[in-house]
């Protein structure tokens, strides 16, 4: 095309832009504390067993008190290079009606945030407990790697119930905030719970002071539920028929981020070593992420249960 692409002088004054999936795993992973740079390339957390319950605590008068083991366990992470990059050439800033390095920022910025949430969503899924719908009043808890199980149904209110049910009496499974979980749940697996009478919508439960977070639309069951968009961090066409939309619950210290190199979005002026007739712009970061009790389903360590079939 050469020059002739920018010779319109009618160019509408408002550059449009591709709409883009808004992130919602990142939100939820926890950054820890004490790493960075020159701290090698990945970081050891440091878990802390619960102790054992005992029938009763009663002590006799002549009796020594008890003693409980107190088990510390560990989970590494390792961090990896993220990024990508645009090249724009000077002509197209020195001639173009809108200067290219400030959109090409902005579609970095948002590539960069639909790429670190899909990796979150693909760290939470990792989780060792999932549950499948086989019937509108119930379902079958795995504790393995992938489903095993097809689903037949959606998911629906019913099913919620017992996943926090199973949360507060098997698994131990803290809350996320005050008394409730946190439900990512995709746009077909959110329309199964609407449909339920049930449903309360936000407006119904937030207080003075409550933060609503990203997408929330309502909350069922002590669950937050909120709406994921994006088929690529959760399905909405799984189980027997596709009638299986995906989700995610869980509670309080479930995934893990850490940061060697904040993921952010730069520029480089002449990228090409070309006397300055090449930039380039790029998003860049060197991070890890990781469920903080992987590979377990055990009471009081596995922290999340993803909705989904084999």
């Amino acid at each position: 095309m050469g020059l002739n692409r920018y010779k319109n002088n009618s160019l509408s004054a408002k550059l449009r832009e591709q709409s883009i999936v808004e992130s919602k795993f990142m939100d939820f992973v926890r950054t820890e504390p004490g790493f960075g740079k020159k701290k090698g390339e990945s970081q050891t957390i440091t878990r802390a067993d619960l102790l054992t319950q005992p029938t009763s605590a009663a002590l006799s008068e002549h009796d020594r008190i008890p003693v409980d083991d107190f088990a510390l366990s560990t989970t590494a992470i390792t961090v990896s290079e993220y990024g990508r990059a645009v090249t724009f050439s000077h002509m197209s800033q020195l001639l173009s009606k809108f200067d290219p390095q400030d959109p090409i920022q902005k579609a970095l910025r948002k590539q960069m945030t639909k790429a670190l949430d899909r990796l979150a969503a693909v760290v939470m899924k990792g989780t060792y407990l999932i549950y499948q719908p086989t019937s509108l009043s119930g379902g079958t808890f795995t504790a393995a790697a992938a489903p095993d199980t097809a689903a037949l149904v959606n998911v629906n209110i019913t099913h919620l119930g017992a996943i926090r049910d199973a949360f507060a009496d098997t698994y131990i499974v803290d809350p996320y905030e005050g008394d409730d979980w946190i439900g990512l749940l995709s746009t077909k697996a959110m329309r199964g719970i609407k449909n339920d009478d049930d449903f309360e919508t936000w407006k119904q439960y937030l207080r003075e002071g409550d933060t609503l977070h990203n997408s929330e639309v309502g909350k069922v069951e002590s669950i937050r539920c909120i709406e994921i968009k994006d088929t690529n961090c959760l399905a909405n066409n799984k189980g027997t028929g596709s009638v299986l939309g995906e989700g995610i619950i869980f509670g309080d210290d479930f995934a893990a981020m850490i940061e060697a190199e904040t993921p952010e979005v730069r520029v480089q002026v002449n990228f090409g070593q070309d006397h300055g007739r090449v930039n380039s712009a790029a998003w860049y970061g060197v991070v890890g992420l990781g469920l903080v009790w992987p590979l377990t389903a055990t009471a009081g360590k596995v922290k999340g249960c993803y909705i989904s079939s084999s």
